[in-house]
């Protein structure tokens, strides 16, 4: 199975000791599912696959961007995302994927009340994920964000989230699998991120957030849930 990789950012030039986020999400999937592989679109650069179905499935990385700046490359990419919703096509968003699915399908991303959404915080799941197996009711994933989706899209169902992120994930029908968090962040790179945004987080919460890694994380079973999620029918 191929899945088409939407580029929309860059690990900073520091952080590269770490890989890209195109090697990230690769490394933690390939764990759950060692027979997919990859095809990478770098959508800030206006690349796009000649075809929807030159992959299998999409998914759209984080970015230090926001999806109501106004950039050139953000409006082709919320097309593209119609149409790959119009064809039913399977999609993982991620963070500013999260935000822009959203935004692109008739909901609405603002920068959030509280600011910073940082550290590793545990997402209640109210509604699983179809394909994801019974018995798991919480997601502890690594965040690193400040805006927030505010209002789902009317196809929209909401999967689950807390008090930091309300809407921290949720799926439409069976083609859209959303997640405000980084499951492909390890906590080392997180660490190392958080580090160089410390100034902007303020003390307390930069703390707070790294202190937070030592808890661990539910990565490994959240890539089961999207190898399922990109197999299931």
């Amino acid at each position: 199975m191929r899945i088409g990789i939407l580029k929309a950012d860059s690990v900073l030039p520091h952080l590269v000791r770490f890989g890209q986020y195109t090697d990230m999400f690769p490394d933690i999937l390939g764990h759950a599912d060692p027979d997919l592989t990859f095809a990478t679109y770098d959508v800030e650069r206006g690349e796009y696959p000649d075809s929807i179905e030159a992959c299998d499935g999409y998914l759209i990385t984080g970015s230090r961007h926001s999806v109501y700046d106004p950039l050139p490359w953000i409006p082709p990419l919320e097309d593209f995302v119609r149409r790959l919703d119009a064809s039913e096509t399977k999609l993982l968003a991620v963070c500013f994927g999260h935000q822009l699915v959203a935004c692109a399908l008739g909901g609405r991303t603002e920068p959030a009340e509280r600011g910073w959404t940082v550290g590793v915080h545990c997402a209640k799941i109210q509604r699983p994920f179809p394909w994801a197996p019974p018995g798991q009711d919480e997601a502890r994933l690594i965040h690193s964000h400040k805006d927030q989706v505010t209002e789902l899209p009317r196809a929209a169902e909401l999967v689950g989230g807390n008090e930091a992120c309300p809407i921290g994930l949720y799926r439409i029908a069976n083609h859209v699998m959303s997640v405000q968090a980084h499951p492909e962040f390890s906590t080392d790179y997180a660490r190392a991120l958080y580090e160089t945004r410390r100034e902007a987080f303020g003390e307390t919460l930069y703390r707070d957030a790294v202190a937070s890694l030592d808890g661990g994380t539910d990565r490994l079973e959240f890539a089961d849930w999207v190898s399922s999620f990109f197999r299931a029918p």
